[in-house]
């Protein structure tokens, strides 16, 4: 896994603050509809991270990952794509959310806070015509 590039080398947990389970996404793309997979893939993760905070857990979805590396350890076959990790575990902070500002680009404060830039609901919600 790539740890959080925007604070590399602090968005690195140590080793006894990592996530306690892993779940590997994997495509078969001799089945998959080239057109559609994402979909499904997205729809798949959501409903994951979704039923893990019911149960209090918490979840990052994660793309930034050694799909070589990866495909090697697992003995993955070709025809099967590595799409991403979800990375899943009790958490240790709770980051403050900051309104967006023409940048997703997330940041640790001085006392170790992390901040993370989110749209409000008005900006990408539109009732019954694009107002953008």
């Amino acid at each position: 896994l790539r740890w959080a590039a925007y604070i590399h080398p602090e968005g690195i947990p140590p080793s006894d603050k990592r996530p306690s389970n892993y779940i590997v996404v994997l495509v078969n793309m001799h089945r998959a509809k080239k057109e559609f997979f994402a979909y499904d893939v997205g729809a798949s993760v959501e409903n994951i991270l979704l039923v893990s905070w019911s149960y209090g857990i918490g979840g990052c979805w994660i793309e930034s990952i050694d799909r070589k590396s990866l495909k090697e350890i697992l003995k993955v076959p070709s025809h099967i794509r590595i799409d991403s990790v979800i990375a899943l575990g009790y958490r240790d902070e709770t980051p403050k959310i900051e309104r967006f500002k023409n940048s997703v680009r997330y940041w640790k404060d001085k006392k170790g806070v992390l901040h993370v830039p989110k749209r409000e609901l008005k900006d990408i919600l539109h009732f019954d015509y694009y107002k953008g």
